[in-house]
């Protein structure tokens, strides 16, 4: 999972971010000592409802996904990547898919996630999916779908 998303932040956000804040994202988020801790936390609260895996039937991981239900009524997608030889085959779309009947069934009637830029390289992805602008927060772009 960390290589995976890793190759996600470098592979999609050097043009945006620059090199800097994208090592910083990585190192922030993709330790495997954060995600181990997240994965041994798995419903821990209806803020964070665990990680999602997409692997082979070699258990090689083809994406991750993560999230929760931060505030009522309102699901949060906090990581959704997939590996980029294995991209436009569905596999975020059952992640997203996955992601979204947990939350629902924690009550959420929204999803909304937090974007780095209005050309952020999820964005062609989330469109397809119903997701739209909702507010701007913390520099950068917060988009919703009703759930």
């Amino acid at each position: 999972m960390s290589r995976v998303m890793a190759d996600s932040l470098r592979n999609g956000y050097l043009p945006l971010l620059g090199k800097a804040e994208v090592e910083r994202l990585v190192g922030r988020y993709c330790s495997l000592s954060r995600i181990r801790t997240e994965i041994g936390a798995p419903g821990s609260g209806p803020g964070w409802l665990g990680w999602l895996v997409a692997a082979d039937p070699d258990g090689d991981v083809l994406g991750a996904a993560a999230g929760g239900v931060a505030e009522a009524g309102a699901g949060e997608v906090y990581c959704l990547c997939v590996t980029a030889d294995r991209r436009r085959e569905g596999i975020g779309s059952a992640l997203l898919e996955a992601m979204s009947e947990q939350q629902r069934d924690a009550g959420a009637r929204r999803q909304l996630i937090s974007l780095h830029s209005p050309r952020d390289p999820l964005l062609p992805f989330l469109n397809r999916h119903g997701f739209r602008p909702s507010e701007e927060k913390f520099g950068g772009m917060r988009y919703a779908r009703p759930l």
